[in-house]
């Protein structure tokens, strides 16, 4: 597929304060792209614009609220006159079991990941419609196999992978292209404080290989920019996932039968622990919540 150069590109990302967001805008702002950054914490995005290689802007936004990210959609427009490419990258998690899950983080994992992707996607969809742009929906490999421990991150990624498929159908016929992006454990903010999580991480150390490897976030983030370029459907950051789409049948019932032993073995360990959102993302968002209220 033939690629469309970034240069002169207008480039819109959330969740751009760290991990996958803050290097793939630094990275489309060196390949030329003009980058409007949006997240929750102002301090750190004020950072990230300040890196990047041209011309930029940030924006303090909730995904989830949709009269902001309305006001952020025409405030791009205003100061950069449209929008080619949004990527919704925004995303929290939460660990643990179901039974034992903090209810408020559970739905604050499915509010950010699933409706704030489709808030992000109704604020900005006018402007891809004017430019024939390109939406890439951020998911995950919980998106294509079922986990334990990882109820609520395994259904918003699945959803936003099923939402971001639909809407494909429906805007294509006005020039717009939807992409999803699949990544593997990689070395984020997210993933280091869902490491902090003994049984947690001692789960993910037992993954069949490669499954169980943390990767570095630069080639899967170079892979993005190579999805973007080529507004592909879909776009995969590390290489053996689009494998994996061949088997993805065979997986709930595969993660279902050895899913059943390895938390027999872990039962002990997992009494009344309950966890909220992790990483330092999970805790600006916490924050975010308690000091206004939402």
């Amino acid at each position: 597929m033939s690629r469309v150069a970034l240069e002169g590109q207008v480039a819109v990302v959330t969740g751009a304060a760290r991990g996958v967001g803050a290097l793939l805008a630094r990275k489309l702002s060196a390949h030329g792209a003009t980058v409007a950054l949006v997240g929750l914490e102002a301090d750190a995005l004020r950072d990230v614009a300040g890196r990047l290689h041209g011309p930029g802007g940030h924006w303090y936004a909730d995904v989830t609220d949709h009269e902001a990210m309305t006001r952020v959609a025409g405030e791009v427009k205003e100061r950069f006159g449209k929008a080619d490419i949004v990527v919704a990258n925004a995303g929290v998690a939460t660990g643990g079991t179901f039974a034992d899950s903090d209810p408020d983080a559970w739905r604050r994992v499915i509010e950010v990941n699933l409706i704030g992707s489709a808030v992000t996607a109704r604020a900005f969809l006018p402007l891809l419609t004017e430019s024939r742009g390109y939406l890439l929906q951020i998911a995950s490999l919980a998106a294509i196999t079922p986990a334990p421990m990882m109820t609520a991150y395994c259904a918003s990624k699945s959803g936003v992978e099923a939402y971001a498929h639909s809407l494909r159908a429906e805007v294509g016929h006005q020039g717009v292209r939807v992409g999803v992006a699949y990544l593997s454990w990689t070395d984020t903010d997210m993933v280091r404080g869902a490491d902090q999580d003994e049984v947690m991480r001692e789960l993910r150390q037992r993954l069949p290989w490669p499954a169980n490897r943390t990767y570095p976030p630069g080639p899967a983030v170079d892979r993005i920019v190579a999805g973007i370029e080529r507004r592909s459907s879909h776009v995969y950051g590390q290489w053996w996932l689009r494998g994996m789409q061949g088997v993805r049948g065979w997986l709930p019932g595969l993660v279902g039968t050895v899913g059943q032993r390895e938390m027999r073995r872990f039962a002990p360990r997992l009494q009344g622990k309950r966890t909220g959102l992790v990483g330092a993302g999970g805790r600006a968002d916490e924050q975010e919540r308690a000091t206004h209220g939402n």
